[in-house]
């Protein structure tokens, strides 16, 4: 399979607001906005990446699937944790779900959510305890 493009679909009953999260806490732009859908990327990295928001009850989910998005985590790597663990909850305030800490197994990280509970997971990759390392494949850490 060639595969052009992949990304979530969140589907909620908050769709502009759940956007708009998006753009002014991760820096999405808006591609396509329609009061059913909107279209994010981000850019200026190597890989564009993508998220898409869209209404539950929208005719194009079949009926038994018209429910909100639930028991998702979106993982977002960054440089650097610590600011951005600032910027998110001291500045911005969003919610705590998980405080900022080290784990064993080779992240530091926090959690927070987005409007709908989706659980969103900052994180810097660091050398993981010994008891970890070689359980890696490859030494992302480095």
């Amino acid at each position: 399979m060639k595969v052009s493009s992949f990304y979530p679909v969140i589907l909620t009953d908050q769709v502009a607001a759940t956007a708009t999260f998006y753009t002014e806490h991760f820096g999405f732009e808006k591609v396509f906005e329609a009061d059913w859908y909107t279209s994010l990327k981000k850019s200026g990295t190597d890989i564009p990446f993508e998220l898409a928001v869209l209404d539950a009850a929208h005719p194009t989910i079949p009926n038994a699937y018209r429910t909100k998005t639930r028991g998702l985590i979106l993982n977002f790597e960054v440089d650097d944790v610590d600011a951005e663990y600032e910027r998110l909850i001291g500045n911005a305030e969003l919610p705590v779900v998980l405080d900022i800490r080290s784990e064993d197994f080779g992240q530091r990280h926090f959690i927070t959510s987005d409007p709908n509970g989706i659980l969103i997971d900052v994180i810097t990759v660091i050398p993981p305890s010994n008891d970890f390392s070689s359980q890696y494949v490859e030494e992302v850490w480095k």
